[in-house]
């Protein structure tokens, strides 16, 4: 019984291992682009995606939005999900209703980077282009993020969460 206890947790040992050995081979910063075409015009689809307050009427999990003192002439606020984790985020441009670069507000988390959002007419709709310029620290977690969550889930759920707003299906680009 001992005996198969040690090979069981030897192999745990050594998958962990060679999970992180990968892990740490890949690149710590990312890029990540998703695009959807919706039927709403562009100034309904940026009220949507610039109006933090209203981020919980939306966005599943998401329970909470606190706003924050300016930063630089600039809102911040702090999101909070079901699962507990807190995001504070900053927005760093502003143009509409075409551009927005919102970016994670706090360095000591072991992820970080920036949402570029591009709203672009497409005929009585319009196209949001998402662009993540993202890091992950964690060896570990670099693994899952490449290879177990991929670097557009996020950005996946929130296009279908922003077509669900509206009442539509999309297909992501």
């Amino acid at each position: 019984m001992k005996k198969w206890l040690l090979v069981v947790l030897g192999v745990l040992v050594t998958l962990v291992a060679v999970v992180a050995g990968i892990g740490a081979l890949l690149p710590r910063e990312h890029v990540a682009t998703l695009s959807a075409r919706f039927q709403q015009p562009p100034e309904k689809i940026w009220q949507a995606i610039s109006d933090y307050p209203s981020f919980t009427s939306w966005r599943p999990g998401l329970k909470s939005v606190e706003a924050l003192p300016e930063k630089n002439g600039w809102p911040q606020w702090k999101e909070t999900w079901s699962d507990g984790t807190v995001m504070p985020l900053e927005m760093m441009e502003f143009v509409p209703p075409q551009r927005m670069v919102t970016r994670i507000a706090d360095p000591a988390l072991p992820f970080g980077g920036t949402w570029t959002y591009e709203l672009k007419p497409d005929g009585a709709g319009c196209t949001l282009t998402i662009t993540e310029n993202g890091y992950v620290n964690p060896a570990l977690f670099r693994f899952m993020s490449r290879f177990i969550f991929g670097h557009t889930s996020t950005i996946d759920d929130y296009l279908r969460a922003l077509a669900k707003k509206f009442g539509s299906d999309v297909s992501l680009m």
